[in-house]
């Protein structure tokens, strides 16, 4: 069925986070679509709220088929059963993997810049956080193996969190990088948590690669963390999964789970992950071509009337990296002119050092709201030039 990406619909008054305004402020900001969720996402809790009880509920087989049969064809990554353990988020796995493979004062590794919860989970759960700062050329990230190693060796590294597909920088990953990567953490028997939640998103031009089809001898230091709530908009679900191909890591990681009780999903969210792994790859389709229109759209906006910003268009998702330090010198500015011009990005230093003078912008929306922000954002930098 066509589905209709440019319906507008007014998520203020809803306890909406990211529409969290009593004006006509522009949201552009926190990763979620303004798009209505697939309709055989949502026929599938019609039908559950119609059956009329709600108590508790396990994974089913047809569920467990469903992801497996998702993540084979798509990325060549077979799973079993027991491969699979859920959870209720990406950001909980972040945590979770911590307490499995460190301890207290322990090093951790990440890139610069990072989806902010890398960084936060990392102090707020007593670790040393280590930053490895990505290296741009020609308006790409890439990895700094040479930084990466000397800071493993200087910090005793005992985890590095990666991000793939990378948020905010949108790059996609190829084989050969993660190959290199992975040689590096196996010298230095250092564990790799990949988060992957970004994975269905990556757009024409670019493939996939889940770090576990990889991974083969050294399993036991490697996890994939994942979810279809970024790819299916229903993040307000939440649920995810940690995919792991070694025994005795997968049982370590649910006697941790237990010991919190966060090894059980609710009953709408396992519902919701097999009907969208069944039923959702037309609403995908047609929501990445929506999402490509709208990067194409953005870019020739700035190009033409905000020239001097640097844009990294991105390989995956909906959220591509601006950098700004042509219309300003101070990141508090940049946000507060953004917003006193009623559009809202993502303040970029939120990320990490290298996101001074950036910003990340979310062109998950229908095109009117887009180009309404667009505008906004013209405005409000050329009063800082």
């Amino acid at each position: 069925m066509p589905y209709n990406f440019d319906e507008i619909i007014d998520r203020r008054h809803t306890g909406s986070l990211k529409w969290h305004y009593s004006d006509d402020t522009i949201a552009l900001w926190v990763a979620d679509m303004d798009f209505r969720a697939a309709q055989p996402i949502l026929n599938t809790i019609e039908r559950v709220l119609h059956h009329g009880v709600l108590g508790y509920t396990k994974p089913t087989e047809a569920l467990y088929e469903a992801i497996i049969n998702w993540h084979g064809s798509r990325y060549d990554l077979w799973l079993e059963q027991h491969n699979i353990v859920f959870s209720p988020g990406v950001v909980p796995s972040l945590a979770l993997m911590m307490r499995v493979w460190s301890e207290i004062g322990d090093a951790i590794l990440v890139n610069d810049p990072i989806y902010t919860p890398f960084m936060s989970k990392v102090r707020g759960n007593g670790r040393q956080l280590i930053l490895s700062p990505l290296k741009e050329f020609e308006g790409k990230y890439y990895l700094d193996l040479a930084d990466i190693e000397a800071k493993i060796i200087e910090h005793d590294i005992k985890i590095f969190l990666f991000c793939n597909p990378h948020n905010p920088g949108g790059r996609v990953w190829m084989a050969d990088e993660l190959k290199a990567l992975l040689e590096v953490c196996k010298k230095h028997d250092v564990a790799i948590v990949s988060d992957e939640i970004h994975q269905d998103l990556t757009l024409n031009g670019h493939t996939f690669t889940p770090f576990l089809t990889l991974a083969e001898g050294y399993e036991h230091k490697v996890v994939s963390i994942t979810a279809m709530t970024k790819t299916f908009n229903v993040a307000g679900i939440k649920c995810s999964m940690i995919f792991a191909k070694d025994k005795a890591l997968i049982q370590t990681i649910s006697q941790q789970q237990r010991l919190s009780d966060e090894h059980d999903l609710n009953l709408f969210a396992y519902e919701v992950i097999r009907s969208a792994y069944e039923d959702g790859g037309e609403w995908l389709v047609q929501a990445l071509a929506y999402i490509e229109a709208n990067i194409d759209l953005t870019l020739q906006f700035l190009e033409e009337h905000l020239p001097k910003i640097k844009v990294m268009r991105p390989e995956a998702s909906y959220l591509i990296w601006l950098d700004c330090s042509a219309y300003g010198q101070d990141d508090p500015v940049l946000y507060d002119e953004l917003r006193a011009a009623k559009v809202e990005l993502s303040a970029g230093i939120q990320y990490g050092n290298e996101g001074h003078l950036k910003m990340r912008l979310n062109v998950a929306c229908p095109q009117a709201l887009l180009l309404e922000g667009l505008k906004r954002m013209q405005r409000a930098l050329s009063n800082i030039q």
